[in-house]
């Protein structure tokens, strides 16, 4: 498979990356090295091997949640910048 130049301008364009025309033919060769590995990948006899997430077993160690009061709240508004009566004032985000 090889890619045009137009359709790199394309893929950086829908990237937001403004590119010269130096980059484009970098990354045209870049992207047809990428798509050649795949079609080597594509010719590999996948029939008994099994779908898989990772190639190791994962698994993620939790603890049950729990509700605990915290009693200090001065403490706590004590390290805030700013605060207004029970709560923590924070800058405005939304215009």
């Amino acid at each position: 498979m090889s890619i045009s130049k137009e359709e790199v301008r394309k893929v950086a364009n829908l990237a937001r990356l403004e590119i010269t025309p130096a980059q484009e033919e970098e990354f045209g060769t870049q992207l047809n090295a990428i798509f050649d590995y795949f079609e080597q990948l594509r010719e590999l006899n996948t029939d008994n091997v099994e779908a898989t997430i990772r190639a190791i077993d994962v698994s993620n160690i939790t603890r049950k949640d729990q509700q605990i009061t915290y009693t200090d709240r001065e403490s706590l508004f004590h390290c805030a910048p700013e605060t207004e009566e029970d709560f923590f004032r924070v800058p405005k985000i939304l215009a």
